[in-house]
């Protein structure tokens, strides 16, 4: 087994949310996307930073005693963030968890000596493991042999991405993943590129050709009303998974806020006022437009 390294946020047991039965979900940090309303912030890049948890903090000092570049207490203040570089000195020496690290380095045989633990859960439930982030493809070495790893193990595998990737490169991978979530933010290039910093050709040209190839493909719609969430777009969506996809499935996620607490955390501005959740009687009337169109509607909540 290799000892190549990879930057892990977490690793989450007992999910039932994303991929059958029982799983253990692997996020992996970096992402080339940086979506407006992301749950995940600490994972845009593959660097460490520091969570600030104020609210646990009795400003002691021992912090700032630790850190060698003469970082203050309050990484809220932008001055001080500034000049963090997410050594994780002052994680160690805080007493009150008022700071945390968001990066973890793993070697494939670390992460496979975790997912050991769960098989009880993944054989009597059909579960497995989820490749999630960020993006797990940012880091396309490590994904490969980590999948390689858990193929050879007979675990059901499952991977979130964003599908802004190099194909070709990832086929080999790919092939080897059972169900493929892969994500359309938006149809429209400019409104894609507005909010996610990165246009949708690449997502979508991913998307046809490995809806022409291969099964197990669900296609998730991040929803969010005021961005994406309306009749139009949700309807050219559908029609592009109906053209595109051997088995058209897609799946409505409607927005959450639950990552809000994470922006202060980094010292990064959320723009709470530009998203809105969508009502059930909203969501009811999307998913009639996406079976309206021929594309069955899945959950996997």
């Amino acid at each position: 087994m290799t000892a190549s390294k990879g930057r892990i946020l977490q690793l989450q047991n007992y999910s039932v949310n994303d991929g059958d039965g029982v799983r253990t979900i692997v996020f992996f940090a970096g992402c080339p996307l940086r979506c407006r309303w992301c749950a995940n912030p600490e994972g845009y890049t593959g660097q460490n930073n520091i969570l600030y948890i104020s609210s646990r903090c009795i400003c002691c000092g021992r912090c700032a005693a630790a850190c060698p570049e003469g970082v203050g207490i309050d990484l809220n203040d932008p001055a001080e963030r500034a000049k963090c570089t997410g050594c994780g000195a002052c994680v160690d020496a805080c007493l009150e968890n008022a700071r945390k690290n968001t990066v973890t380095e793993m070697t494939v045989g670390e992460v496979i000596k975790k997912l050991e633990t769960q098989m009880l859960f993944f054989r009597n439930s059909g579960g497995g493991v989820t490749y999630s982030g960020g993006e797990c493809t940012s880091q396309p070495e490590f994904l490969a042999e980590l999948v390689s790893e858990a193929y050879d193990m007979g675990l059901n595998q499952a991977m979130e991405t964003s599908g802004y990737f190099e194909l070709t490169e990832l086929q080999p991978t790919l092939d080897r993943i059972d169900l493929l979530f892969m994500d359309i933010k938006h149809m429209d290039p400019e409104k894609h590129l507005h909010f996610t910093g990165v246009s949708n050709e690449r997502i979508l040209a991913n998307i046809a050709a490995l809806g022409q190839s291969r099964e197990g493909i669900v296609i998730r719609v991040p929803t969010i009303m005021g961005i994406n969430g309306d009749d139009g777009n949700i309807r050219a969506t559908a029609r592009f998974v109906k053209r595109h996809l051997r088995d058209p499935r897609m799946e409505l996620l409607p927005y959450h806020s639950y990552g809000e607490d994470k922006y202060r955390q980094l010292g990064m501005t959320y723009e709470a006022d530009l998203f809105r959740t969508p009502t059930a009687d909203e969501l009811s009337r999307l998913n009639a437009i996406i079976e309206d169109e021929g594309v069955r509607v899945v959950s996997y909540k």
